[in-house]
């Protein structure tokens, strides 16, 4: 019996002891740190899970530091956290990933898991629509699909004209501003929601404009067809840039189609959304 305990306690080879194999949990902490400070959130909480070593490792501050806006600061003032100087800059990061509403529930802001970026949305309830309190033109439909639990829906209507604006502190960098759209709407049928596409007309005769100004005197205007039915899509309006980190940008944007020669209706409009740019862009919401 003690000889078999012996062999689980040394390695033995011919009767010459060998020290153990390495492992990764050998590898000293501020190694591993500083080879996680390269990685992307996402990653960095994969190999924390490996060992008490990454674990530990990727925690630490200056790994996340590099990881937060600029600005972040001044973004954990706007989400409420009034403990940041007790937490580590990691559970920062997390907590401002999580969406923060502002202007009464209506725009939200939160930091990108992958990217570490900035991003805004900006719910149809917070948009001047012209004709929304006529019943006649415009519905706002409670939804599932939004984050804002409800759409604005055109039935039908001659003068389409849709504003809003935001200011924000965005850190410093190219931002791109999208609205979310799409034609059609969704009903309960047979218990099952479905699109439906019934008072869908008028996009193919001339195209919608979409325009965003800055108070800095940016400008970016751009036309096109809406032609595809029942599904989302982020029509991008164009690209701001973004100076100063530590001064509020305010953006003006609108969508309008004001050709009074005919009617179009069957549009549903969710948000309008602002990232960072990307070269090859996917937009991507939480």
């Amino acid at each position: 019996m003690g000889a078999n305990t012996s062999l689980l306690t040394s390695n033995t080879t011919n009767g010459s002891e060998h020290p153990p194999n390495p492992n990764l949990g050998d590898l000293p902490e501020s190694c591993v740190a500083l080879v996680l400070s390269y990685m992307e959130p996402p990653q960095i909480g994969k190999l924390a899970r490996i060992n008490r070593t990454f674990r530990a490792a990727s925690s630490a501050d200056f790994i996340w530091i590099s990881k937060l806006p600029s600005n972040y600061r001044h973004l954990v003032g706007k989400s409420l956290i009034h403990d940041d100087k007790k937490l580590g800059k990691m559970e920062i990061f997390a907590r401002l990933t999580r969406p923060v509403s502002f202007d009464s529930g209506n725009k939200e802001f939160w930091v990108d898991k992958v990217t570490g970026g900035v991003c805004v949305s900006i719910s149809s309830k917070a948009l001047t629509i012209t004709g929304i309190d006529d019943r006649r033109y415009w519905n706002r439909i409670p939804s599932d699909e939004s984050r804002f639990r409800t759409v604005a829906y055109l039935r039908q209507i001659w003068w389409l004209e849709v504003d809003g604006d935001v200011e924000f502190q965005f850190p410093a960098g190219s931002y791109s501003l999208s609205f979310k759209l799409r034609l059609g709407k969704v009903i309960k049928r047979h218990g099952r929601q479905v699109c439906t596409t019934a008072d869908v007309h008028g996009w193919d005769v001339k195209p919608v404009e979409f325009k965003l100004t800055t108070a800095t005197g940016q400008k970016t205007v751009s036309k096109r067809f809406l032609e595809i039915t029942g599904k989302w899509e982020y029509h991008r309006v164009g690209d701001f840039i973004v100076d100063e980190s530590n001064t509020p940008t305010k953006v003006k944007f609108c969508l309008t189609q004001i050709d009074c020669t005919h009617t179009k209706g069957g549009l549903s409009i969710e948000s309008v959304f602002i990232c960072p740019s990307k070269p090859s862009q996917d937009l991507v919401e939480l």
